[in-house]
């Protein structure tokens, strides 16, 4: 049975649409599973998930939020795993919970720089002329500044706090895959099949929506991959120098930054969240590189 469903995924010729995506995906969950380096970035990137999701239950009982004064700063031990910070806090529950927000900012960040980057790309990319250079020159001017610098003048601008800071870094983030978009969408429009479609009269929005965009996407997946560490480090500073989640919200930039003042004698205050980010942008990076070969083997 398990022989003739993967037969049946696998086919050249699929017989139907259904057919063809599940075999597409297939292919590359398959892809993915037997790339070392992939899989391990999957891996991580799973268990931040998992974190997220069971963080009430993987704290142990204790809250991210309640303070024990008496018990502030004590070191790893039985009840406190991961020891506890300036306000007596468990740091354990503090980086569960704090996954949560990263996550949160991942997922808003990427919600919003992919739509607006294809859609930026694509239609420089196919229009030509005084739209691409129009378009194009917006983009320079956003890449003509650090991301970092520049997000972290957006959030001065817009105030502290984790809807700003997600705002900050996407204002910050789309042009790379606007780039990207662009560069795949003038190799895709002079090819047969877009010319076909031309002949046919189709539209310009159908011919770049229905068939364009779909193309670009596994190169701004792959991108947005390698990107999320990036990401992750963008908001951990934001959230460093009080520009993104505000207290007690856990959040492991601002965690890691209430533990500089005891660095040198209560390491663990700083160490685990700064631990946290370090293993999560390495999973993301892991990942990405790892999805760079499965589409595109020939990069490796």
């Amino acid at each position: 049975m398990t022989d003739s469903l993967g037969h049946w995924l696998m086919s050249e010729a699929p017989a139907s649409r259904r057919q063809a995506i599940l075999g597409s995906i297939y292919r590359g969950i398959r892809s993915i599973v037997t790339n070392p380096t992939a899989l391990v970035g999957l891996v991580i990137v799973t268990l931040l998930v998992l974190m997220g999701i069971f963080a009430p239950w993987l704290s142990m009982g204790n809250s991210p939020l309640d303070q024990d004064l008496a018990g502030r700063l004590a070191s790893p031990s039985e009840k406190h795993w991961f020891g506890t910070d300036e306000l007596g806090r468990d740091i354990l529950a503090r980086t569960l919970h704090g996954a949560r927000a990263t996550l949160a900012i991942v997922a808003l960040v990427s919600v919003i720089v992919v739509p607006i980057g294809l859609a930026v790309g694509t239609v420089a990319g196919y229009l030509g002329g005084w739209v691409d250079a129009v378009l194009m020159r917006i983009t320079d001017i956003f890449l003509a500044f650090p991301r970092l610098i520049l997000a972290l003048a957006f959030a001065a601008a817009l105030g502290p706090g984790i809807e700003n800071a997600v705002i900050a870094i996407s204002l910050t983030s789309w042009p790379a895959y606007a780039r990207i978009a662009r560069s795949e969408t003038m190799t895709i429009a002079h090819s047969d099949f877009i010319q076909s479609v031309v002949l046919q009269g189709a539209s310009t929005w159908r011919i770049l929506f229905r068939h364009i965009v779909p193309l670009c996407l596994s190169s701004v997946i792959v991108r947005l991959t390698l990107d999320m560490a990036g990401i992750i480090l963008t908001a951990a500073g934001l959230g460093f120098l009080g520009l993104g989640a505000q207290p007690p919200t856990p959040e492991w930039g601002a965690m890691v930054s209430s533990g500089r003042d005891v660095i040198l004698d209560q390491w663990w205050v700083a160490t685990i969240p700064g631990l946290a980010i370090f293993i999560v942008s390495l999973g993301f990076n892991l990942l990405g590189d790892g999805l760079r070969d499965v589409f595109d083997p020939k990069s490796g």
